[in-house]
């Protein structure tokens, strides 16, 4: 993911009909969260555009997004569930303290090994959001149920508050995609995002605006 930016960037800067210093970084859920890495590692952007992202560790919002779904369980499934998010714990307990050999060594469902997970949360994103003084712009739907309005949008403007040019958006009965939420609830994602809609006008409104005004400072 950031290597893959990061290249896709220097295309970018060599081509001559694009200004090298007005590149922007829109960033959408996973890319959301990375966009600051990204940026720091070697994308350089003019700007960040964080859409849907997390300031929290994946490993946190995956046993956040099963709990939420524990709520909404019952009976067997329900039991089911309840194990699962243990074994998530247990799997992630101590996971900061071993060593990469030892990350690599473990597998988790689909063979991803916890290195994945340890290599993107050390350090942790706030670290390199707290280092950020170039413009960046955070934007969040309030119906968004994979990561958290209450949670994770809350903790971007506490993280950002002293940020000489941070703005944030909240949009009011949007999702996880920014379109208009249908039934609001994580057990039914796959019926959600299986409707056709499309991103707002305002939400594109906002983002070429700020994109804009950041461009022209």
């Amino acid at each position: 993911t950031i290597e893959d930016a990061i290249l896709a960037t220097e295309l970018l800067r060599k081509d001559a009909r694009i200004d090298p210093e007005r590149i922007f970084l829109i960033g959408h859920s996973m890319g959301g969260m990375l966009a600051p890495r990204i940026d720091a590692e070697g994308g350089n952007y003019r700007g960040l555009i964080l859409m849907a992202g997390t300031p929290r560790r994946l490993e946190e919002v995956l046993i956040e997004q099963n709990k939420e779904m524990l709520g909404q369980m019952k009976g067997f499934m329900r039991r089911i569930l309840e194990k699962q998010i243990q074994k998530l714990n247990d799997t992630f307990d101590g996971l900061y303290a071993m060593s990469d050999a030892e990350a690599k060594a473990k597998k988790m469902g689909g063979g991803v090994t916890l290195y994945y997970f340890k290599e993107m949360g050390d350090p942790p994103v706030e670290f390199y959001l707290r280092s950020l003084t170039k413009p960046i712009l955070v934007m969040q739907g309030e119906k968004d149920f994979q990561v958290s309005a209450d949670t994770d949008f809350r903790m971007y403007k506490e993280i950002l508050a002293d940020h000489p040019d941070a703005s944030c958006i909240l949009y009011e009965n949007l999702n996880h995609a920014f379109v208009p939420s249908v039934y609001g609830s994580i057990s039914k994602a796959k019926q959600e995002y299986s409707i056709e809609q499309h991103i707002g006008e305002n939400v594109i409104a906002d983002i070429a605006r700020w994109i804009l005004r950041v461009s022209e400072a």
